[in-house]
């Protein structure tokens, strides 16, 4: 049992996965974070939130600059930020190319 992260790029019937995390609580924070700025309520788990592109230029930029929001949790592991970096980039990048495609991007978590 633990965090599991997900993202995934959805146009009409078409979904594509984007990137998977495990135990990346940081990541979660951010996410949590950018999902009540949008108006989301309650317990953030087994939701989605939407990404549009001004999204992820912010993540990138926070990323890049070691500046996700601690974040703990009974099931979230330790800070993993500098392990995930790379990755983190990577889906960025992805998921703004796939924007440019006509998909919408969202994130998921389970824990």
């Amino acid at each position: 049992m633990g965090l599991d992260q997900y993202a995934t790029a959805i146009k009409g019937e078409d979904e594509i996965s984007l990137g998977q995390w495990r135990k990346h609580p940081n990541l979660q924070g951010w996410m949590e974070n950018l999902w009540r700025s949008k108006g989301g309520e309650g317990e953030f788990n087994c939701v989605q939130v939407e990404l549009n592109g001004d999204d992820l230029q912010r993540l990138r930029i926070d990323v890049d600059h070691r500046d996700l929001p601690s974040t703990q949790g009974f099931f979230f592991g330790s800070n993993s930020d500098e392990y995930y970096k790379d990755q983190d980039l990577t889906f960025v990048e992805e998921a703004l190319e796939f924007i440019e495609s006509g998909y919408k991007i969202y994130y998921s978590s389970w824990w």
